[in-house]
């Protein structure tokens, strides 16, 4: 873990750039501080829909008492076929301070005695959540930290992650163009998750395990969908031959079209 005063020096950079909104590859420029609003939606305040012990998660995160899940509100994305959309899409959520956030990650220690404090679409948030973070583990949070995300993500803001997330795990959708221009409304998606992967994979390498359970690593998911099974292939070797051929990859395969993909033939 870093120094404190490092912590700190990061946690003001992260604020920073809520100024001229720049957590994510949208680059949106919005000043949240003033809580305006870009294409995510989100404000200054974080707003989260649900706390608690997951246990669907994938099996190392899970272990015995549960994955410590927070569901952050709002999406840097805009998957038409997004299965968590009255999160993502329709603002479902409450919203919470940085250190009634800090308090929460501690209850889900102390009670529930859950291996990690996941967090579920975090990028709008990273300011607020480091500084939860932050002052969490001052108080006695000593596990890791799942960085669980779209794969959307700003390179700079991943960098200034080292040494805060021990556990990275992206989703990466599509490397066609075409597909995450109409589909996620994110033409550059393919670029921005392989540099943000490999970053993450250079901080926290393969996923290791102990005792049946991740303490450290990178753990990606990737959804099959219909139609396109040749990106699913370029997909994984990507991940083969530019990560690692030891990483952990989850390759889903419960697609069902949900919110919008009724409308989109290919996805119906």
């Amino acid at each position: 873990m870093r120094k404190s005063y490092m912590e700190k020096r990061v946690i003001d950079i992260l604020y920073d750039k809520l100024e001229s909104c720049t957590l994510c590859p949208r680059f949106c420029k919005v000043n949240r501080k003033k809580d305006e609003k870009g294409i995510c939606r989100a404000g200054l305040k974080v707003r989260i829909s649900s706390a608690h012990p997951h246990f669907g998660e994938e099996p190392p995160l899970v272990g015995r008492f549960g994955s410590g899940t927070i569901f952050f509100s709002f999406c840097n994305l805009r998957c038409l076929f997004c299965q968590n959309y009255t999160i993502s899409h329709l603002e479902e959520g409450y919203d919470i301070d940085p250190t009634k956030l800090a308090t929460l990650m501690l209850y889900l220690q102390n009670y529930y005695k859950v291996h990690n404090i996941n967090l579920v679409t975090p990028t709008h948030y990273v300011p607020q959540i480091v500084q939860a973070i932050y002052i969490a583990r001052n108080s006695g949070l000593n596990l890791p930290i799942v960085y669980n995300c779209g794969g959307y993500e700003n390179p700079e803001i991943i960098e200034l992650l080292n040494g805060i997330i021990d556990i990275y795990m992206p989703d990466i959708k599509f490397f066609d163009y075409e597909a995450s221009l109409k589909y996620l409304k994110a033409k550059n998606y393919p670029d921005y998750v392989r540099e943000s992967v490999k970053i993450m994979h250079k901080q926290v390498g393969d996923l290791v395990i102990k005792n049946g359970v991740a303490i450290k690593g990178l753990l990606i998911r990737h959804l099959v969908m219909p139609g396109f099974l040749e990106d699913s292939k370029k997909i994984l070797d990507f991940i083969a031959n530019e990560l690692s051929i030891n990483s952990y990859v989850n390759i889903m395969d419960q697609y069902y079209p949900c919110y919008l993909a009724r409308s989109h033939p290919l996805l119906s």
